[in-house]
């Protein structure tokens, strides 16, 4: 079952057509132009918004660095489309490319960009596998100095020590339903979590997914595998609310993304 059935319920603040989502944005931009400051991203970059939902963290980065180029890239079309609102909104003279496929491909359906963003608390759609694939990519897509940020959280310690790993959880609740998740099962091979999701009232079957729950240690090791420059730049330390964990990446090691092809990361 897709992402996009689950994402009906799943409510997400990134509609541009949502009051909560437009401040959002705004505070996206503002931690953006904070790294922008510091010289920790470039000005006017070619901007890479992967698993970009609605464009909401690309049109930002666009908007704080005054990007040159902007594409977008997700499997859903439907919500691609709504990039051009977000351009509108940021008052940016600017045409995103849209791109519909699949993120652990990027370096094949994308040129060469300066920053690359994975924003949104994602990584748990990658398993451990995939993520060495999307990591290869994406230092296959970026210019030498190029940066990667992933907005992020340790869920690790998150989910397993502060709150407990439930086998029944309510996800999303609102006047009209309730979405809740089940436990399933795990696979100690790929390290995910198997979890199918269901609308309250009826008990309506909506999607069956699977998560791997990362910690920031083990993505910040597997960024240094593949970029020569690894930090966080915690909540602390940008001091934006509503904005996680920035997990930052620069000056793709090339040499060895092209050395690990797609089938070594199976």
């Amino acid at each position: 079952m897709s992402l996009e059935e689950l994402y009906r319920y799943l409510y997400w603040r990134m509609d541009p057509e949502d009051e909560r989502a437009v401040l959002r944005f705004w505070r996206i931009v503002e931690v953006f132009e904070k790294l922008k400051n510091k010289g920790l991203i470039p000005d006017k970059p070619r901007v890479l918004d992967i698993c970009a939902g609605t464009g909401i963290a690309g049109v930002a980065m666009a908007k704080a660095t005054d990007a040159k180029a902007l594409t977008v890239l997700d499997a859903r079309e439907k919500d691609l489309k709504k990039v051009e609102k977000w351009v509108e909104i940021a008052d940016l003279d600017l045409k995103p490319r849209i791109v519909v496929g699949d993120a652990k491909e990027v370096a094949k359906l994308v040129g060469e960009h300066d920053v690359a963003l994975l924003w949104g608390l994602t990584m748990p759609h990658f398993d451990a596998f995939d993520a060495v694939k999307l990591f290869r990519n994406v230092a296959l897509t970026l210019s030498n100095d190029g940066v990667f940020l992933l907005e992020e959280l340790d869920r690790v310690y998150g989910v397993f020590y502060q709150t407990g790993y439930k086998d029944m959880l309510i996800e999303t609740k609102t006047d009209e339903y309730t979405l809740l998740s089940v436990h399933e099962g795990y696979d100690q091979i790929r390290g995910v979590f198997k979890r199918t999701y269901y609308k309250l009232p009826g008990f309506e079957k909506v999607s069956e997914q699977e998560h791997r729950l990362w910690d920031l240690a083990s993505q910040l090791a597997l960024g240094s595998v593949f970029f020569k420059e690894h930090r966080l730049i915690s909540r602390t330390e940008h001091g934006v609310n509503g904005v996680s964990h920035i997990i930052y990446l620069k000056g793709p090691r090339r040499k060895i993304a092209e050395e690990l092809g797609d089938e070594d990361a199976l």
